[in-house]
């Protein structure tokens, strides 16, 4: 069951609304949804990702501003190579008071070149040390692929094909299942698998802890409604990336899809309540118990995506967005087509 936690300060007033106006002024940081492991995750993240040429400057100038302006879940991964930037800024903001480790919800990610489970625990004390944390408090599986070992991110062979390694993805997660039990991460999930790649880990023998989360690909064009039904009834949280649709990064990006924020659906709905395409497509996964990360590299669009919270879709403005799902997949992740475990081949 998933179950939205709000906490809000000062004097409650009398309202009907589940988003009511209290809530308009209230500390974003209490809206958080509790996870299998009793952790809980705040329902709007900060995505650190950007294209490798401005990764590190993007890091150093954002995820700051970010944490003033409220956010306080920051979704990184070694693969996006921000990690140190990413750990100073977080540093720079303990040192001057605006939040404590505690405040803080800090996601990595286990890159596919590391699935080998002696190499797990390496690689998540590997980005500790860039973050400059003891621990984070989620660690997922990035990819369901298994790539050879190295420093490469992505090995390829002459062809330019990338090269599998023959890892049981069961048995990095017990690796993972180590990590959390020496409290290296305080919650352990996964990120890009279909359904069966899930059963896979559900139906484990020996199974200890369930995947808190599922993070992939899903906004109006891609709701993703029969992986989210299937994570809801096995108590798994799906986490949202390229919730505003996605950059144009030409390694991830198909970039003939259609720009999701010029929909004329969502403009229409953003027009009604006077808000932002953006905030209506970040405002409709929160509505369907979805966590949401928003990626900013523009600071007035960053404070912008807090205002999540100030207003509420009704139930005829969830069911037009609904009806935009066209199976568009931006980050298609070409790259891997070919991989014995590929996950998007896969209905869900």
């Amino acid at each position: 069951m998933f179950l939205l936690f709000i906490t809000f300060e000062g004097r409650r007033k009398k309202s009907q609304s589940a988003y009511s106006e209290e809530q308009q002024t209230m500390d974003p940081k209490g809206q958080k949804v509790k996870l299998n492991d009793g952790h809980f995750i705040p329902v709007l993240g900060f995505g650190t990702y950007a294209p490798p040429e401005v990764a590190k400057r993007d890091a150093l100038e954002f995820t700051p501003f970010a944490i003033e302006v409220g956010f306080r879940h920051i979704d990184c991964a070694h693969a996006y190579q921000n990690e140190e930037q990413i750990g100073q800024a977080i540093r720079s903001k303990i040192a001057d008071g605006t939040v404590k480790r505690e405040d803080i919800f800090c996601t990595s990610k286990l890159w596919c070149t590391s699935f080998r489970p002696e190499l797990v625990r390496q690689a998540l004390e590997k980005s500790l040390k860039s973050l400059q944390l003891d621990y984070v408090d989620l660690y997922i599986m990035h990819y369901p692929l298994a790539l050879k070992p190295g420093e490469e991110l992505y090995p390829k062979d002459e062809n330019g094909k990338l090269i599998a390694d023959s890892v049981d993805l069961c048995c990095t997660w017990e690796a993972l299942e180590k990590c959390k039990d020496a409290g290296l991460a305080k919650s352990i999930g996964v990120s890009n698998f279909n359904h069966k790649q899930l059963e896979k880990i559900l139906n484990k023998p020996g199974l200890k802890y369930k995947p808190v989360c599922n993070q992939v690909e899903c906004h109006p064009y891609l709701n993703q409604r029969k992986l989210l039904d299937f994570c809801k009834s096995h108590d798994i949280v799906l986490v949202a990336y390229s919730a505003l649709g996605s950059q144009r990064v030409k390694e991830w990006v198909n970039p003939n899809h259609p720009v999701l924020l010029e929909d004329p659906v969502l403009s229409a709905i953003a027009q009604k309540h006077k808000k932002t395409a953006a905030l209506v497509a970040l405002r409709y996964q929160i509505q369907r118990g979805v966590v949401v990360l928003a990626k900013g590299n523009n600071k007035k669009w960053i404070k912008e995506n807090m205002q999540v919270f100030d207003f509420e879709l009704t139930p005829e403005d969830m069911k037009a967005i609904d009806g935009l799902d066209s199976n568009i997949r931006y980050c298609d992740f070409q790259l891997g087509i070919g991989h014995p475990e590929f996950p998007f081949s896969e209905e869900y």
